[in-house]
């Protein structure tokens, strides 16, 4: 299999970029740097462009296992949105309810600085800032409405944030079937992640860093990071490495790499268009406990995700993993039950990809000076905001400057280790399968599940 059938056939998203995808180079023996990223996705991009932007003399080398956007990064749901990436509980214990109020704003600013720089560097990544749906299917997902909403006002989010929707104006934006209510946010834009992500890698060495691609960093430590190439030298070492750094020495539990799915249909024709309406491009999420998501495509398809996580053994995962045949069929199910005029509509793709669950669900980014040594993930599948801030973050921790975002929560926040297996395995599939007989006993009576409480405190944020 070539590099370019290697990486198209990850999602989507990588397969309709336009032009052959042709890899970097890759490290051939030692070099030196200032400073070394180790990770081509979105947290490794937007730290490289941070600080080449801040000071364009600095010699960087990003080095990437596969192709830039080969993770996370080029299959998600491709939601740019608002929302802290962890809990609010979390980060009030440190920082009370103020940085948990300006940790919500950040991200919501992060939204406009995305654009600013698809702008200005001209990335075609589709970007559309057409906010977000959150739709309740039934009145237990309705109360989690209203209860997502007091929370918001309690953190300062007014009705220019974030507010209620009817039923029918649901169905005027989008034709989803049996929607009874929801909330609506101009707080969120629809992408292709992997053009954002393709995009960013270009722009960085346009400006002058260095990415060699299929070199996969066997080793991190103070100075220097070990590749399967080569060594590289430098004073300053980030890992942006996110669900891959279970593979890398005594990190095997830092995180819960989790699985997470995806579908696309056909380019949908004008006549089916007419009737689902999505002029705004708008993205959309249920109230699920295993929720759904999806955006209509900058190609005029319908792309949704969820309906479940999977967890392999060990920690493990393997490129066949997202190819989880029950969760696509539920997938499926739900395409043709929300939206009737793409009843008929071929799925042509099918996929998925591993983020990063900490545990306590919430992110960290830190720099120690004395080492060198920089750090940023752990967004739970909120990370194409989130990584965003921590890679403007982290390039302010380098250069020693104090800003707004040197003094968020998350910074030098560290969540404790999961687990030993085989609890990890136990713990995660006992949670997945209470969320689901959760989902059916709402869906059967109408009435919530009480059970859900018993692992909300396991169970990822929203």
């Amino acid at each position: 299999m070539t590099f370019e059938q290697h990486l198209r056939g990850r999602s989507l998203w990588l397969d309709v970029l336009p032009g052959p995808l042709v890899p970097r180079a890759p490290l051939e023996g030692s070099c030196d740097a200032d400073v070394v990223i180790v990770g081509g996705g979105f947290t490794g991009l937007w730290t490289a462009y941070a600080l080449i932007r801040s000071d364009p003399a600095l010699r960087i080398a990003l080095l990437e296992a596969e192709g830039c956007g080969f993770g996370a990064s080029g299959r998600n749901g491709g939601f740019v949105s608002a929302g802290i990436a962890g809990q609010a509980a979390v980060y009030e214990r440190t920082h009370g309810l103020d940085g948990v109020i300006r940790a919500e704003r950040a991200m919501i600013d992060a939204i406009d600085e995305i654009g600013r720089v698809v702008v200005e560097e001209q990335i075609e990544c589709g970007w559309v800032k057409g906010g977000s749906l959150r739709v309740a299917m039934n009145e237990p997902q309705l109360a989690r409405i209203h209860a997502t909403l007091a929370a918001k006002r309690r953190l300062g989010l007014g009705d220019d944030d974030v507010r209620i929707v009817s039923a029918a104006e649901i169905r005027e934006r989008v034709a989803m079937e049996g929607a009874i209510g929801g909330t609506a946010t101009p707080h969120c834009a629809r992408i292709n992640p992997a053009a954002l992500a393709r995009g960013l890698a270009e722009a960085v060495e346009r400006r002058g860093v260095t990415i060699f691609e299929q070199t996969r960093a066997t080793a991190i430590s103070s100075g220097s990071v070990t590749t399967s190439r080569g060594v590289v030298r430098a004073p300053v070492v980030l890992r942006a490495t996110e669900a891959f750094t279970t593979r890398l020495a005594g990190n095997a539990r830092r995180f819960l790499p989790l699985g997470s799915h995806m579908l696309a249909t056909e380019p949908l024709p004008a006549e089916a268009w007419d009737e689902l309406g999505w002029e705004g491009r708008e993205t959309i999420a249920d109230q699920r406990h295993h929720f759904v998501y999806g955006q209509r495509t900058p190609d005029d398809r319908i792309a949704l995700g969820g309906r479940g996580l999977s967890y392999r053994f060990g920690n493990g995962f393997r490129e066949d993993d997202p190819a989880q045949a029950p969760i696509h069929a539920l997938l499926e199910a739900t395409l043709r039950r929300l939206f009737p005029a793409a009843a008929n509509a071929r799925v042509t793709h099918h996929w998925g990809g591993v983020f990063a669950a900490p545990r306590d669900w919430s992110m960290g980014v830190g720099f120690d000076r004395a080492t060198g040594l920089g750090w940023g993930g752990g967004y739970s599948g909120h990370g194409v905001v989130a990584s965003s801030v921590a890679g403007r973050t982290l390039a302010d921790l380098v250069v020693g400057r104090e800003t707004a975002l040197t003094s968020l929560p998350w910074v030098d926040h560290a969540s404790r280790a999961w687990e030993v297996e085989p609890l990890r395995w136990l713990g995660a599939h006992a949670v997945s399968a209470v969320l689901a007989s959760a989902d059916r006993v709402e869906d059967r009576t109408g009435r919530p599940a009480r059970r859900s409480r018993l692992v909300a405190r396991f169970a990822p944020g929203r």
